[in-house]
């Protein structure tokens, strides 16, 4: 097994980044999904990052089951981030992204990103995607 998916199965955890230049998004984040969001996923340890070259440290050090960013962030926004992550980690983890509108999913697509909830974070949608985000992992790490 990997470093990038050691996080799953080591002590029941599963490592969460969660990327924004916005303090408040970040705490919005992790208080919507919360650190058990489903019985059958381990609990969750995040990782807060506020810049985007400390988010490519984090993932090409490994252990990272699911990066979500703030497409909304600046300087680098979490759109464009992703596909620079998908282009250049290998393995790179599931990547869900925050987009400002609905109308922007296309964006989400480009960025090959497995999955985008709009802004504003809505606890139960967020919280939904990614459980089915960190499920269909740890079913491809068992």
């Amino acid at each position: 097994m990997s470093d990038a998916t050691a996080g799953a199965s080591s002590a029941g955890q599963v490592r969460v980044l969660v990327y924004s230049s916005n303090a408040e998004t970040r705490a919005q984040v992790k208080s919507a999904v919360g650190t058990r969001p489903d019985p059958t996923l381990g609990e969750i340890d995040y990782v807060d990052v506020a810049t985007a070259a400390v988010v490519i440290e984090h993932l090409d050090a490994g252990g990272v089951d699911l990066a979500i960013l703030d497409g909304e962030s600046s300087p680098v926004g979490g759109l464009g981030l992703a596909k620079q992550l998908k282009d250049e980690i290998d393995p790179c983890p599931t990547v869900l992204v925050l987009i400002g509108r609905p109308d922007d999913r296309w964006l989400a697509d480009w960025s090959r990103a497995e999955a985008a909830v709009p802004h504003p974070v809505d606890p139960i949608r967020l919280g939904r995607a990614v459980v089915a985000l960190l499920g269909q992992h740890s079913a491809t790490v068992a």
